[in-house]
């Protein structure tokens, strides 16, 4: 199964004091690279998220921000009004044992740390209480994001089938050619030398000349590698076709794919091969952009 490196996810959950929703991207990337961008509420579940992001996807660079929507009067703080008047009376008590004037007014009293509960660590305590709660967030937004990935995949997957196609076609016209052309090259070959040897009035040795054709000959010969090109396209559509497909293994084909079209353009001086071999290497290239984008 192919799956792009690109792809999209989100899942929200309601509580009583409001909505947190997670949505998680991931692009290209060579390695693991995931991120998680939390409210200062939630920052305690970092590395449980990135530990289950690690589980359960492969390369890219992966990135989950969580958002909370407060409902409202949820983060309004509440005030503590008995410790409040305790502490009002005990100032005015103090006050009055030296004779100090007091007036009615407590509203400096409010500034007074621990006058006011906050509410804001209602979801500091879900994080802590409700792990399962988080799990299953984080596993929800990357089953959406995985759906995406598998769909994109099927659209990179059929991008590269069809390249294949074109090289496996290339590599036929290049193998028909070349039974063709290394007859005419081994023949054009044995002329050269019989007609030089003519021409100093040399001895034509006939097992002579046979031996260095084929010492030649064998210089040109590019059937191991074209050999090794479709075995190299056929492993490379065994992989792509298996249950868990391999980007990485995919990268190291494609490359040794290249090295053997390379080496049948150098080895070649036919023109028709030549060309074949340019377009052999603009139909790798493709495959191997498309293959960027694989995890």
């Amino acid at each position: 199964m192919f799956l792009s490196m690109t792809g999209f996810g989100n899942t929200s959950h309601e509580f009583s004091w409001g909505i947190v929703s997670f949505e998680i991207t991931s692009v290209n990337h060579k390695y693991q690279d995931f991120s998680v961008r939390l409210p200062r509420e939630l920052s305690s579940l970092e590395n449980r998220i990135i530990t289950l992001m690690r589980s359960l996807i492969g390369r890219g660079k992966v990135k989950l921000t969580a958002e909370i929507a407060w409902n409202p009067g949820a983060r309004i703080p509440v005030l503590d009004e008995e410790g409040l008047m305790n502490l009002f009376n005990q100032v005015r008590k103090i006050s009055k044992r030296n004779h100090l004037e007091i007036g009615s007014d407590i509203t400096g009293f409010l500034m007074i740390p621990g006058v006011f509960d906050s509410n804001n660590n209602i979801a500091e305590q879900a994080a802590h209480e409700m792990p399962d709660i988080w799990d299953d967030m984080t596993k929800s937004a990357i089953e959406a994001l995985m759906e995406m990935k598998k769909s994109e995949g099927e659209k990179l997957k059929k991008k590269i089938e069809a390249d294949l196609c074109i090289l496996a076609d290339l590599t036929k016209q290049i193998k028909s050619r070349w039974d063709i052309a290394s007859s005419e090259a081994i023949e054009a070959l044995r002329t050269r030398m019989e007609n030089i040897m003519e021409h100093y009035k040399l001895e034509i040795d006939e097992p002579r000349i046979a031996q260095e054709v084929a010492l030649i000959s064998d210089k040109w010969d590019i059937s191991e590698e074209l050999a090794r090109l479709e075995a190299h396209t056929g492993k490379f559509t065994q992989i792509m076709n298996a249950k868990d497909s391999s980007g990485k293994k995919l990268d190291f084909l494609v490359q040794e794919m290249n090295r053997e079209v390379n080496t049948i353009g150098s080895k070649a001086a036919d023109s028709e091969i030549r060309w074949a071999v340019v377009e052999a290497k603009t139909c790798i290239e493709r495959i191997r952009e498309q293959l960027q984008n694989i995890e």
